[in-house]
């Protein structure tokens, strides 16, 4: 069963910090490039970040130096800690596989605003 449930977001002044979560179901996450994606208002969902099987990790260059994905094999799960938030930082969140993203999950809204 194809499942993703991501949580962690929230409101935060601009330069602040949050650390998103996702568990994925092992059908998912074994074996796959996992990322994080995300989709503002009135824009095209997008990747920000990804991770491969042996931890190689990728970023969109907006996010590069700010954002850090990491995973937990045993747990089938991916972490973004995102840190000096920006108000262009405002949207949905979401993890999938990558470069096949499958059933996506609810995501969890961040939001920069002071």
């Amino acid at each position: 069963q194809v499942q993703l449930v991501e949580s962690g977001g929230g409101l935060v002044q601009p330069g602040g910090s949050l650390r998103l979560s996702c568990a994925a179901s092992e059908s998912i996450f074994i074996s796959n490039t996992m990322g994080w994606y995300r989709q503002a208002p009135g824009k095209q969902r997008e990747l920000v970040a990804t991770i491969s099987t042996d931890y190689s990790t990728h970023y969109a260059d907006s996010v590069k130096g700010r954002f850090t994905i990491s995973r937990d094999n045993a747990k089938n799960a991916v972490y973004l800690q995102m840190n000096n938030l920006k108000p262009e930082d405002t949207a949905v969140y979401y993890c999938n596989r990558v470069p096949l993203p499958v059933g996506w999950g609810q995501g969890t809204q961040v939001t920069v605003s002071s």
